[in-house]
Protein backbone atom coordinates (compact mmCIF):
# COMPACT_ATOMS: atom_id res chain seq x y z
CA UNK A 1 0.00 0.00 0.00
CA UNK A 2 1.38 3.41 -1.04
CA UNK A 3 0.93 6.57 1.05
CA UNK A 4 -2.70 7.32 0.23
CA UNK A 5 -5.15 10.19 0.68
CA UNK A 6 -8.88 9.45 0.83
CA UNK A 7 -11.19 12.38 0.07
CA UNK A 8 -14.89 12.89 -0.36
CA UNK A 9 -15.65 13.84 -3.96
CA UNK A 10 -19.10 15.33 -3.36
CA UNK A 11 -20.53 17.31 -0.40
CA UNK A 12 -19.36 14.87 2.26
CA UNK A 13 -21.08 11.81 3.77
CA UNK A 14 -19.99 9.67 0.81
CA UNK A 15 -19.05 6.67 2.94
CA UNK A 16 -15.40 7.54 3.52
CA UNK A 17 -15.47 5.94 6.97
CA UNK A 18 -16.08 2.47 5.59
CA UNK A 19 -13.41 2.84 2.90
CA UNK A 20 -10.87 4.21 5.37
CA UNK A 21 -11.66 1.38 7.76
CA UNK A 22 -10.93 -1.17 5.02
CA UNK A 23 -7.72 0.54 3.88
CA UNK A 24 -6.48 1.16 7.43
CA UNK A 25 -5.97 -2.58 7.93
CA UNK A 26 -2.94 -2.36 5.62
CA UNK A 27 -1.68 1.00 6.91
CA UNK A 28 0.77 1.70 9.73
CA UNK A 29 -0.32 5.31 10.37
CA UNK A 30 -3.79 6.77 9.89
CA UNK A 31 -3.85 10.55 9.85
CA UNK A 32 -6.62 13.15 10.05
CA UNK A 33 -5.52 16.39 8.40
CA UNK A 34 -8.33 19.00 8.53
CA UNK A 35 -11.70 19.95 9.99
CA UNK A 36 -12.87 19.31 13.51
CA UNK A 37 -15.67 17.53 15.31
CA UNK A 38 -18.15 18.94 12.79
CA UNK A 39 -17.66 15.77 10.74
CA UNK A 40 -18.33 12.15 11.60
CA UNK A 41 -17.20 8.77 10.32
CA UNK A 42 -19.46 5.82 11.06
CA UNK A 43 -17.75 2.43 11.19
CA UNK A 44 -19.42 -0.89 11.98
CA UNK A 45 -17.27 -3.74 13.30
CA UNK A 46 -19.21 -6.90 14.02
CA UNK A 47 -22.38 -5.75 15.77
CA UNK A 48 -20.74 -2.63 17.21
CA UNK A 49 -21.20 0.80 15.65
CA UNK A 50 -18.57 3.47 16.20
CA UNK A 51 -19.07 7.14 15.32
CA UNK A 52 -15.78 9.05 15.33
CA UNK A 53 -15.59 12.82 15.00
CA UNK A 54 -11.92 13.57 15.66
CA UNK A 55 -9.91 10.40 16.15
CA UNK A 56 -8.97 8.52 12.96
CA UNK A 57 -10.97 5.33 12.51
CA UNK A 58 -7.77 3.29 12.45
CA UNK A 59 -7.91 3.44 16.24
CA UNK A 60 -10.34 0.51 16.02
CA UNK A 61 -7.55 -1.75 14.74
CA UNK A 62 -4.73 -3.01 16.97
CA UNK A 63 -1.24 -1.68 16.46
CA UNK A 64 -2.16 1.32 14.31
CA UNK A 65 -0.74 4.75 15.09
CA UNK A 66 -3.45 7.38 14.74
CA UNK A 67 -2.43 11.00 14.31
CA UNK A 68 -4.50 14.18 14.48
CA UNK A 69 -2.51 16.53 12.26
CA UNK A 70 -1.81 20.23 12.59
CA UNK A 71 -4.57 21.19 10.13
CA UNK A 72 -7.32 19.98 12.49
CA UNK A 73 -9.02 22.23 15.05
CA UNK A 74 -9.67 20.39 18.32
CA UNK A 75 -12.31 20.86 20.99
CA UNK A 76 -10.59 19.30 24.04
CA UNK A 77 -13.91 18.36 25.61
CA UNK A 78 -15.02 16.54 22.45
CA UNK A 79 -11.66 14.76 22.22
CA UNK A 80 -11.84 13.60 25.85
CA UNK A 81 -15.43 12.39 25.37
CA UNK A 82 -14.41 10.41 22.30
CA UNK A 83 -11.47 8.83 24.11
CA UNK A 84 -13.71 7.93 27.06
CA UNK A 85 -16.31 6.39 24.76
CA UNK A 86 -13.69 4.26 22.98
CA UNK A 87 -12.21 3.05 26.27
CA UNK A 88 -15.69 2.06 27.46
CA UNK A 89 -15.95 -0.20 24.41
CA UNK A 90 -12.59 -1.83 25.11
CA UNK A 91 -10.54 0.14 22.57
CA UNK A 92 -6.97 0.97 23.62
CA UNK A 93 -6.21 4.61 22.91
CA UNK A 94 -3.25 5.86 24.94
CA UNK A 95 -0.45 4.03 23.11
CA UNK A 96 -1.92 4.60 19.65
CA UNK A 97 -3.12 8.22 19.59
CA UNK A 98 -0.96 11.26 18.86
CA UNK A 99 -2.12 14.86 18.51
CA UNK A 100 -0.05 17.56 16.84
CA UNK A 101 1.04 20.23 19.28
CA UNK A 102 0.24 22.72 16.50
CA UNK A 103 -3.52 22.04 16.35
CA UNK A 104 -5.63 25.07 17.18
CA UNK A 105 -8.04 24.68 20.08
CA UNK A 106 -11.74 25.46 20.13
CA UNK A 107 -13.05 27.46 23.09
CA UNK A 108 -16.57 28.23 24.35
CA UNK A 109 -16.50 31.68 22.77
CA UNK A 110 -15.90 30.08 19.36
CA UNK A 111 -19.01 27.94 19.75
CA UNK A 112 -21.10 30.85 21.00
CA UNK A 113 -20.05 33.10 18.12
CA UNK A 114 -20.71 30.26 15.67
CA UNK A 115 -24.24 29.74 16.97
CA UNK A 116 -25.11 33.44 17.12
CA UNK A 117 -23.65 34.12 13.68
CA UNK A 118 -25.66 31.25 12.20
CA UNK A 119 -28.84 32.77 13.60
CA UNK A 120 -28.07 36.07 11.87
CA UNK A 121 -27.08 34.55 8.53
CA UNK A 122 -27.81 30.89 7.94
CA UNK A 123 -25.22 28.89 5.99
CA UNK A 124 -25.70 25.52 7.71
CA UNK A 125 -22.88 25.31 10.24
CA UNK A 126 -22.98 22.72 13.03
CA UNK A 127 -22.42 25.32 15.76
CA UNK A 128 -19.32 23.49 17.00
CA UNK A 129 -17.06 26.56 16.76
CA UNK A 130 -15.05 25.25 13.81
CA UNK A 131 -15.31 28.35 11.60
CA UNK A 132 -14.54 30.93 14.31
CA UNK A 133 -11.55 28.85 15.42
CA UNK A 134 -10.17 28.86 11.87
CA UNK A 135 -10.82 32.64 11.75
CA UNK A 136 -8.53 33.05 14.76
CA UNK A 137 -5.95 30.76 13.16
CA UNK A 138 -5.83 32.84 9.98
CA UNK A 139 -5.99 36.05 12.01
CA UNK A 140 -2.91 34.89 13.99
CA UNK A 141 -4.63 35.14 17.36
CA UNK A 142 -5.52 31.45 17.90
CA UNK A 143 -4.43 29.31 20.82
CA UNK A 144 -2.62 26.09 19.93
CA UNK A 145 -2.11 22.87 21.87
CA UNK A 146 1.51 23.88 22.52
CA UNK A 147 0.26 27.12 24.09
CA UNK A 148 -2.02 25.18 26.43
CA UNK A 149 0.97 23.17 27.64
CA UNK A 150 2.82 26.37 28.69
CA UNK A 151 0.71 27.72 31.54
CA UNK A 152 2.17 31.22 31.58
CA UNK A 153 1.74 31.63 27.83
CA UNK A 154 -1.73 30.09 27.94
CA UNK A 155 -2.89 32.54 30.61
CA UNK A 156 -1.60 35.47 28.59
CA UNK A 157 -3.15 34.41 25.29
CA UNK A 158 -6.44 33.36 26.87
CA UNK A 159 -6.85 36.75 28.59
CA UNK A 160 -6.20 38.54 25.31
CA UNK A 161 -8.66 36.35 23.43
CA UNK A 162 -11.43 36.62 26.00
CA UNK A 163 -11.10 40.40 26.06
CA UNK A 164 -11.37 40.58 22.26
CA UNK A 165 -14.20 38.05 21.99
CA UNK A 166 -16.21 39.64 24.79
CA UNK A 167 -16.10 42.93 22.90
CA UNK A 168 -17.44 41.20 19.80
CA UNK A 169 -20.12 39.31 21.74
CA UNK A 170 -21.32 42.40 23.61
CA UNK A 171 -21.36 44.81 20.67
CA UNK A 172 -22.69 42.52 17.94
CA UNK A 173 -24.87 40.07 19.84
CA UNK A 174 -25.74 41.71 23.17
CA UNK A 175 -24.13 38.72 24.89
CA UNK A 176 -22.52 39.14 28.35
CA UNK A 177 -19.35 37.31 27.31
CA UNK A 178 -17.11 34.96 29.31
CA UNK A 179 -14.88 35.25 32.36
CA UNK A 180 -11.22 34.24 32.36
CA UNK A 181 -11.58 32.03 35.43
CA UNK A 182 -14.40 29.84 34.11
CA UNK A 183 -12.54 29.00 30.92
CA UNK A 184 -9.05 28.77 32.41
CA UNK A 185 -10.05 26.28 35.11
CA UNK A 186 -11.89 24.09 32.62
CA UNK A 187 -9.01 24.02 30.14
CA UNK A 188 -6.38 23.48 32.82
CA UNK A 189 -8.32 20.34 33.74
CA UNK A 190 -8.44 19.30 30.08
CA UNK A 191 -4.68 19.80 29.87
CA UNK A 192 -4.05 17.26 32.58
CA UNK A 193 -6.02 14.67 30.60
CA UNK A 194 -4.68 15.23 27.08
CA UNK A 195 -1.11 16.53 27.49
CA UNK A 196 0.28 13.01 27.03
CA UNK A 197 -1.01 12.90 23.44
CA UNK A 198 0.87 16.03 22.30
CA UNK A 199 3.61 15.47 19.73
CA UNK A 200 5.59 16.93 16.85
CA UNK A 201 3.45 15.18 14.26
CA UNK A 202 5.32 16.62 11.29
CA UNK A 203 8.55 15.00 12.47
CA UNK A 204 6.83 11.72 13.34
CA UNK A 205 5.12 11.41 9.95
CA UNK A 206 8.18 12.33 7.91
CA UNK A 207 10.29 9.87 9.86
CA UNK A 208 7.64 7.21 9.25
CA UNK A 209 7.91 7.84 5.50
CA UNK A 210 11.70 7.48 5.69
CA UNK A 211 11.21 4.12 7.40
CA UNK A 212 8.86 3.11 4.54
CA UNK A 213 5.83 2.93 6.80
CA UNK A 214 2.44 3.05 5.08
CA UNK A 215 0.41 6.21 5.68
CA UNK A 216 -3.32 6.66 5.15
CA UNK A 217 -4.51 10.27 5.27
CA UNK A 218 -8.22 10.80 5.79
CA UNK A 219 -10.11 13.89 4.78
CA UNK A 220 -13.28 15.09 6.45
CA UNK A 221 -16.36 16.50 4.68
CA UNK A 222 -15.99 16.64 0.88
CA UNK A 223 -14.47 18.54 -2.04
CA UNK A 224 -17.57 20.66 -2.63
CA UNK A 225 -17.27 21.89 0.97
CA UNK A 226 -13.63 22.92 0.54
CA UNK A 227 -13.15 26.61 1.38
CA UNK A 228 -11.37 27.24 -1.93
CA UNK A 229 -12.89 24.71 -4.33
CA UNK A 230 -16.40 24.26 -2.95
CA UNK A 231 -19.74 26.06 -3.26
CA UNK A 232 -18.49 29.17 -1.47
CA UNK A 233 -19.78 30.57 0.89
CA UNK A 234 -21.71 27.38 1.67
CA UNK A 235 -18.53 25.57 2.62
CA UNK A 236 -16.49 24.50 5.61
CA UNK A 237 -13.54 26.59 6.82
CA UNK A 238 -10.70 24.27 5.82
CA UNK A 239 -9.24 22.56 2.77
CA UNK A 240 -11.07 19.24 2.47
CA UNK A 241 -9.30 18.46 -0.80
CA UNK A 242 -6.13 16.40 -1.23
CA UNK A 243 -4.01 19.55 -1.09
CA UNK A 244 -5.05 19.96 2.53
CA UNK A 245 -3.29 16.68 3.31
CA UNK A 246 0.06 18.41 2.78
CA UNK A 247 -0.60 21.63 4.70
CA UNK A 248 -2.51 19.75 7.41
CA UNK A 249 0.29 17.28 8.18
CA UNK A 250 3.61 18.82 7.15
CA UNK A 251 4.19 16.16 4.51
CA UNK A 252 5.43 17.41 1.15
CA UNK A 253 3.50 16.51 -2.05
CA UNK A 254 6.18 14.04 -3.14
CA UNK A 255 5.41 11.93 -0.03
CA UNK A 256 1.88 11.19 -1.28
CA UNK A 257 1.57 8.43 -3.86
CA UNK A 258 -2.16 7.97 -4.42
CA UNK A 259 -5.44 9.88 -4.06
CA UNK A 260 -8.76 8.03 -3.83
CA UNK A 261 -12.09 9.82 -4.16
CA UNK A 262 -15.25 8.40 -2.60
CA UNK A 263 -18.67 9.10 -4.14
CA UNK A 264 -22.21 7.90 -3.57
CA UNK A 265 -24.24 6.52 -6.47
CA UNK A 266 -26.47 9.53 -5.80
CA UNK A 267 -25.69 12.89 -4.20
CA UNK A 268 -26.34 14.27 -0.72
CA UNK A 269 -25.57 17.42 1.18
CA UNK A 270 -26.38 18.76 4.65
CA UNK A 271 -27.32 22.34 5.39
CA UNK A 272 -27.77 25.32 3.12
CA UNK A 273 -26.51 25.94 -0.40
CA UNK A 274 -27.40 25.21 -4.03
CA UNK A 275 -28.05 21.61 -5.05
CA UNK A 276 -28.92 21.34 -8.76
CA UNK A 277 -29.94 17.67 -8.83
CA UNK A 278 -31.96 17.65 -5.59
CA UNK A 279 -34.94 15.26 -5.54
CA UNK A 280 -38.53 16.31 -5.11
CA UNK A 281 -40.17 15.51 -1.73
CA UNK A 282 -41.54 12.04 -2.58
CA UNK A 283 -38.32 10.52 -3.93
CA UNK A 284 -36.35 12.42 -1.30
CA UNK A 285 -38.26 10.62 1.45
CA UNK A 286 -37.76 7.19 -0.16
CA UNK A 287 -34.01 7.54 -0.68
CA UNK A 288 -33.41 9.22 2.67
CA UNK A 289 -35.07 6.36 4.53
CA UNK A 290 -33.49 3.58 2.48
CA UNK A 291 -30.03 5.15 2.56
CA UNK A 292 -30.33 6.17 6.24
CA UNK A 293 -29.37 9.67 5.25
CA UNK A 294 -29.03 11.41 8.59
CA UNK A 295 -25.90 13.20 9.74
CA UNK A 296 -23.49 11.26 11.98
CA UNK A 297 -22.57 14.47 13.84
CA UNK A 298 -25.86 16.37 14.09
CA UNK A 299 -28.51 13.82 13.14
CA UNK A 300 -29.85 16.32 10.61
CA UNK A 301 -31.64 14.78 7.59
CA UNK A 302 -29.50 14.99 4.47
CA UNK A 303 -30.78 16.47 1.25
CA UNK A 304 -30.64 13.88 -1.55
CA UNK A 305 -30.45 14.08 -5.33
CA UNK A 306 -29.31 12.40 -8.52
CA UNK A 307 -25.65 11.70 -9.26
CA UNK A 308 -24.03 14.89 -10.56
CA UNK A 309 -21.11 14.16 -12.89
CA UNK A 310 -20.10 17.83 -13.02
CA UNK A 311 -19.18 17.95 -9.34
CA UNK A 312 -17.39 14.61 -9.56
CA UNK A 313 -15.39 15.77 -12.61
CA UNK A 314 -14.55 18.93 -10.67
CA UNK A 315 -13.39 16.79 -7.73
CA UNK A 316 -11.33 14.53 -9.98
CA UNK A 317 -9.60 17.61 -11.34
CA UNK A 318 -8.78 19.48 -8.13
CA UNK A 319 -7.75 16.33 -6.25
CA UNK A 320 -5.88 14.62 -9.11
CA UNK A 321 -7.83 11.46 -8.32
CA UNK A 322 -6.16 8.16 -9.14
CA UNK A 323 -9.24 6.09 -8.34
CA UNK A 324 -12.91 6.49 -7.45
CA UNK A 325 -14.89 4.28 -5.08
CA UNK A 326 -18.68 4.26 -5.50
CA UNK A 327 -20.85 3.52 -2.46
CA UNK A 328 -24.54 2.85 -1.83
CA UNK A 329 -25.39 1.52 -5.29
CA UNK A 330 -27.89 -0.79 -3.62
CA UNK A 331 -30.00 2.15 -2.41
CA UNK A 332 -31.08 2.74 -6.01
CA UNK A 333 -31.66 -0.90 -7.02
CA UNK A 334 -35.47 -0.73 -6.91
CA UNK A 335 -35.80 2.42 -9.01
CA UNK A 336 -37.05 1.95 -12.57
CA UNK A 337 -34.96 4.88 -13.82
CA UNK A 338 -31.63 6.19 -12.54
CA UNK A 339 -30.57 9.63 -13.73
CA UNK A 340 -27.11 11.18 -14.04
CA UNK A 341 -26.58 14.91 -14.58
CA UNK A 342 -24.08 15.37 -17.45
CA UNK A 343 -24.40 19.14 -17.92
CA UNK A 344 -26.22 22.26 -16.70
CA UNK A 345 -28.44 24.53 -18.76
CA UNK A 346 -28.49 28.20 -17.84
CA UNK A 347 -30.15 30.98 -19.83
CA UNK A 348 -30.20 28.82 -22.93
CA UNK A 349 -26.53 27.80 -22.79
CA UNK A 350 -25.10 24.37 -21.90
CA UNK A 351 -22.32 24.16 -19.32
CA UNK A 352 -20.25 21.01 -18.80
CA UNK A 353 -17.91 22.45 -16.16
CA UNK A 354 -18.88 23.17 -12.58
CA UNK A 355 -19.40 26.96 -12.25
CA UNK A 356 -17.87 29.17 -9.56
CA UNK A 357 -20.80 31.63 -9.75
CA UNK A 358 -22.99 30.69 -6.79
CA UNK A 359 -25.98 32.70 -8.04
CA UNK A 360 -25.84 30.84 -11.34
CA UNK A 361 -25.70 27.51 -9.50
CA UNK A 362 -28.98 28.26 -7.74
CA UNK A 363 -30.76 28.58 -11.09
CA UNK A 364 -29.17 26.00 -13.40
CA UNK A 365 -31.28 23.21 -14.89
CA UNK A 366 -29.58 19.80 -14.88
CA UNK A 367 -29.28 17.95 -18.19
CA UNK A 368 -29.82 14.26 -17.46
CA UNK A 369 -29.00 10.96 -19.06
CA UNK A 370 -30.45 7.69 -17.82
Amino acid sequence: MANTVVVGAQWGDEGKGKIIDILSRDADYIVRYQGGNNAGHTVVIGNEEFILHLIPSGILHKGKICVIGNGVVVDPEALINEITSLRAKGIKVDDNLKVSDQVHLIFPYHKEIDTLSERRKKIGTTGRGIGPCYVDKVGRSGIRFADLLDDELFRKKLKENIEAKNETLQKLYNHPGFTFEEIYEKYAAYRSQIAKYACNSTKILNEAVKKRKKLLLEGAQGTLLDVDHGTYPYVTSSNATAGGACTGTGLGPSKINKVIGVVKAYTTRVGEGPFPTEFGPDLMDVIRKKGKEYGATTGRPRRCGWFDSLIVRHSALVNSLDAIVVTKLDVLDELKTIKIAVAYKYKGKIYKDFPANIEMLWDVEPVYEG
